[in-house]
């Protein structure tokens, strides 16, 4: 059953009769994608733009027509080493703690249509790396991640996947730095203002990471970071299990608080070790027959409105480890491309949902 289908033929209903529910119908807003590069999330090489046009146009040209219509609204460039960030190192893969790779002409060629871009700083292989900065000089990272969130228009992304004993006080020290040089910008229109954070594709991972993210940070009264990204679970994980997750995280479950529907995505593998569905046949994808709870889901808690901000894929390029890359002949339009046509996606500058 086609459960998009029917939630937009009940708000057309709804429209039809004139009922006041009929504007609440539910439009994602963030569908994104994070990117590894050729180099299994290293970015240490300065990209041809010919090559990395050819293999990544379906993501800013999903319908291969030159009229750019983008399979998604976000991507996320990954990864930013935390040590190397806070200590501004220049050698032969970085410049001022950025990755060479993540360039003003990748920036661009993602910006140019219509798709916001984000660094991500960490993930799993970085994590002694996140410790090792945060016990050396958080604030001073987070001055650096904001400065250089600000020199290439991008916003920035805390993966920090330490589930045992997280340094949350360093943490917090990271985000008030950056948020003294960017303040939170609920307009949207400061790119460098957003800041994200990935929590658990439940509650039962990061748990002490995500009480704290939700408890100071993720508040609609008082944000700090713009929402939360549920992690992708494993490959063969299946949609009532990831809807089990994201029901946690909406819910709370005793160890961390609710949090709101308008402050959360949930992570989708794009690929695995085979091309899958998720990329390359939207009818059958995840995305597709998640949408209904993702859409609908009812806040419990905290937040009033209904509905998570959207989805984030993992993972474009060549993530390593035995998966496929996103690159001829296996790219995603007809997965996470359709998908960006079947929901509406805005692309663009606007503001994110607050509530």
């Amino acid at each position: 059953m086609n459960y998009r289908k029917l939630f937009l033929l009940f708000a057309l209903c709804l429209l039809a009769a004139g009922s006041p529910l009929a504007n609440a119908q539910y439009q994602m807003q963030v569908y994104g994608l994070w990117h590894c590069y050729d180099d299994a999330c290293s970015w240490a090489s300065v990209p041809n733009m010919t090559t990395f046009d050819s293999n990544n146009h379906w993501i800013i040209d999903r319908n291969h027509d030159n009229t750019f219509h983008p399979s998604v609204n976000v991507v996320v460039l990954s990864f930013v080493d935390p040590v190397k960030l806070m200590n501004l190192t220049n050698d032969s893969s970085t410049v001022n703690g950025i990755p060479t790779g993540m360039n003003t002409a990748v920036i661009n060629y993602f910006q140019s249509h219509g798709i916001r871009v984000m660094m991500s700083i960490g993930g799993f292989s970085y994590i002694s790396h996140w410790e090792k900065a945060l016990k050396s000089n958080a604030t001073q990272l987070g001055i650096n991640a904001a400065n250089a969130a600000k020199k290439f228009n991008v916003g920035m992304e805390i993966d920090y996947e330490k589930s045992s004993n997280p340094n949350l006080p360093g943490l917090q020290q990271f985000v008030s730095a950056y948020r003294s040089v960017v303040p939170y910008d609920p307009s949207g229109s400061n790119y460098a203002a957003r800041l994200t954070i990935d929590i658990g594709d439940g509650d039962t991972y990061l748990t002490s990471l995500a009480n704290y993210a939700v408890t100071h940070w993720l508040q609609t009264s008082n944000p700090v970071l713009d929402y939360a990204n549920a992690m992708v679970a494993s490959q063969n994980t299946n949609v009532t299990t990831l809807e089990s997750g994201w029901q946690q995280h909406v819910s709370g479950n005793g160890s961390v608080p609710p949090m709101a529907p308008a402050k959360l995505t949930g992570s989708l593998w794009v690929v695995g070790n085979t091309v899958i569905p998720n990329c390359n046949n939207f009818s059958v994808s995840d995305e597709e027959t998640a949408f209904n709870f993702v859409s609908t889901v009812q806040p419990s808690g905290s937040g009033t409105t209904a509905g998570m901000l959207g989805y984030m894929f993992w993972g474009g390029g060549c993530q390593g480890n035995g998966t496929v890359c996103t690159y001829p002949p296996n790219t995603c339009e007809a997965g996470v491309g359709t998908g960006a046509t079947s929901f509406n996606v805005p692309t663009g500058t606007f503001a994110l949902r607050q509530q």
